[in-house]
């Protein structure tokens, strides 16, 4: 986002034009190959290798990323402008590319040596190989410090050993982020390393796929250590700060998050305007019923508000800013607005909203999720407060 002052021209919000042409393509993209296939996700529960293919062909699992390490060097605001186009689309597209983005490699893009990045972010970044990010654990969701997995060096290895759980591309990535307590005497800050670990190695083993009530074509699983030897300069960033990395990317994370909840609301009220001027009730289309226009109004402005939410974290965060207070509003506000619209829309939609037909009865169940993972809005409104409260 361009925010420059000028004495006749004051605040510009326009977008630069490299991520305008880039928001008309990923839109272009999403229209001509992501549409067509909403029915056989549902249906099969899977992405087909031909669409991941050609998602690798448009850049997408390079976006954020320096163009130093292959990467499209887009930043994070032209990450949300193209993941916000994404969301347009069934939310496993966005989510396939969230997990390896938005926080699996982008740990690494953070925090890990120059080495580590040279070796394996240009096929990451070329979408050869995948990324997933391995925090959550049975007994650490939101109390992300409780995490039990643990690493001990061995010579020049660590060696890990525990299960994480809900880890969205766990089935299909070829590398994870993963966070492991190496001194518990030293608590979360201080006691807790991030390591970059082949998934295919041995000592390392993928779960079942879970069964979810929405998010069909991407998946979530298990992934368990037992003795997987782990080469010590395979540490993201230092030893002992591994929670301050999980915490700096799912700020990231959050962020395009908030921007795949604008996309996908945006079409649904697309979606509820047309059916409003079509549909016909009392001798005339509900778009004329007061009741209908104030949930479009209430909808667009929603939209609108956090639209601009996440465009200015993304902005502030490309500039080096502080934005964790930011991050936090943009997931908990986007989440929230997300499942209000959805819920708004199939009211609209009557009776069709309820069926499979229409989609927006997969939209309602996929948008759930959103106020839950990369942190609870509960979690959210904590630190939130904390900041405040600072």
């Amino acid at each position: 986002m361009a925010v420059a002052t000028t004495s006749d021209q004051g605040l510009n919000f326009d977008l630069p034009e490299d991520l305008k042409l880039l928001k008309r393509s990923i839109r272009e993209f999403v229209e001509k190959e992501l549409w067509p296939l909403t029915n056989h996700l549902e249906e099969h529960d899977e992405i087909p290798t031909a669409a991941l293919d050609k998602m690798k062909d448009m850049g997408l699992f390079g976006l954020p990323f320096s163009e130093e390490f292959g990467g499209a060097g887009m930043g994070e605001l032209g990450y949300c402008v193209a993941l916000e186009e994404l969301g347009r689309a069934n939310a496993a597209f966005s989510n396939v590319i969230g997990a390896h983005c938005s926080i699996g490699v982008m740990a690494l893009y953070l925090d890990g040596d120059k080495s580590l990045k040279e070796r394996h972010m240009p096929d990451l970044c070329a979408g050869k190989k995948l990324g997933c990010f391995a925090l959550s654990e049975p007994a650490a969701g939101s109390d992300a410090a409780n995490i039990q997995t643990a690493a001990r060096q061995d010579g020049n290895s660590y060696v890990l050993n525990g299960v994480k759980h809900f880890i969205t591309s766990g089935d299909i990535a070829d590398y994870a982020a993963v966070f492991a307590v190496t001194d518990k005497n030293l608590g979360a800050r201080g006691g807790i390393t991030a390591f970059w670990v082949d998934l295919n190695a041995k000592g390392v083993t993928r779960g079942k796929i879970d069964a979810k009530m929405g998010l069909y074509g991407s998946h979530t699983c298990e992934l368990i250590f037992q003795d997987a030897t782990v080469p010590a300069d395979h540490v993201i960033g230092k030893v002992g700060a591994g929670f301050i990395t999980a915490m700096k990317t799912l700020d990231m994370g959050r962020l395009s998050l908030g921007a795949g909840c604008v996309g996908g609301a945006q079409i649904l009220l697309e979606k509820a305007i047309a059916h409003a001027k079509e549909r016909v009730q009392f001798g005339k289309p509900i778009a004329k019923q007061q009741a209908v226009q104030f949930m479009l109004a209430d909808m667009a402005t929603e939209i609108y508000a956090a639209r601009n939410m996440v465009y200015n974290g993304a902005w502030k965060a490309d500039r080096g800013e502080r934005f964790s207070i930011e991050a936090a509003m943009v997931k908990r506000y986007c989440s929230d607005m997300a499942i209000r619209v959805v819920d708004r829309v199939l009211q609209i939609h009557g009776g069709m909203g309820f069926m499979k037909e229409t989609g927006i009865e997969r939209a309602y169940r996929d948008a759930r999720i959103l106020a839950i993972y990369e942190g609870t809005n509960e979690i959210q409104r904590m630190i939130i407060a904390e900041e405040l409260l600072k």
